[in-house]
């Protein structure tokens, strides 16, 4: 079991003009990582990955485990193995991040985050289900359901990648949420912790699986800055 590399299936440039078909399925995907996020064929909601289990966050509000036959457009994992752990109380997500980034060097690392605890304010959203022909993702998720909780027990699951991988991942912080009682979960806007722990896992390698066998992966002519600026609107 390789602890020291993160695994992606995809990556979120290929998001950003649709191409949301799923290419790898959930099953395969879990024996490269017990713990991650993703999204599922056609962007249906956001995928949570705790413990060997994969959850859907659907646009309803439900929380729902995944089937090994189900697809997956986008989505990284890793073997749980935290190097650091510590204790947080009364921060926001901006102290947060700027905090664990400089207490843990992660400018330019690869880094798992893991939040297990209580939080006094949880916001979430969650990506509509697409049908062919596919939107743009900005066009995809202008209205995209969101939901909030208060002093909700749960776990923050992510990664913090560098900038200068936005493009084949999230530039910074990509995270998702999942409540304990699995009432409340999706990608991650916005929360304020009231006690958790904190666990942080370096990577020194960041392996890209690609779709090869999709043809209308072979066939787009990607845009860079068309890529950075969707990013930026879609996953902050």
């Amino acid at each position: 079991m390789d602890t020291t590399t993160i695994f992606q299936h995809g990556t979120l440039g290929l998001l950003v003009p649709g191409l949301f078909d799923g290419t790898i399925t959930a099953g395969e995907l879990l024996t490269h990582g017990d713990t991650g996020i993703g999204t599922l064929d056609g962007l249906n909601g956001e995928v949570i990955i705790l413990d060997g289990h994969a959850y859907q966050a659907r646009e309803d509000g439900k929380i729902r485990e995944i089937q090994p036959e189900e697809t997956l457009p986008f989505a990284s994992v890793h073997f749980e193995k935290p190097d650091i752990s510590a204790q947080l109380a009364l921060t926001t997500q901006a102290d947060f991040e700027q905090q664990v980034v400089r207490d843990y060097r992660l400018t330019n690392v690869f880094a798992a985050i893991r939040v297990d605890g209580t939080f006094a304010k949880i916001k979430t959203r969650v990506a509509p289900r697409q049908e062919p022909p596919y939107k743009t993702l900005v066009a995809a998720t202008t209205t995209q359901p969101e939901f909030t909780g208060e002093h909700v027990d749960g776990t923050i699951i992510g990664y913090y990648a560098p900038h200068l991988f936005q493009g084949a991942t999230v530039g910074g912080f990509h995270l998702h949420f999942l409540s304990n009682d699995h009432q409340l979960g999706g990608h991650l806007l916005g929360f304020e912790v009231e006690q958790a722990t904190l666990k942080v896992q370096h990577f020194a390698d960041f392996h890209v699986h690609l779709p090869i066998d999709n043809e209308a992966y072979l066939q787009e002519q990607f845009d860079n800055e068309a890529i950075d600026h969707a990013i930026n609107k879609a996953e902050r």
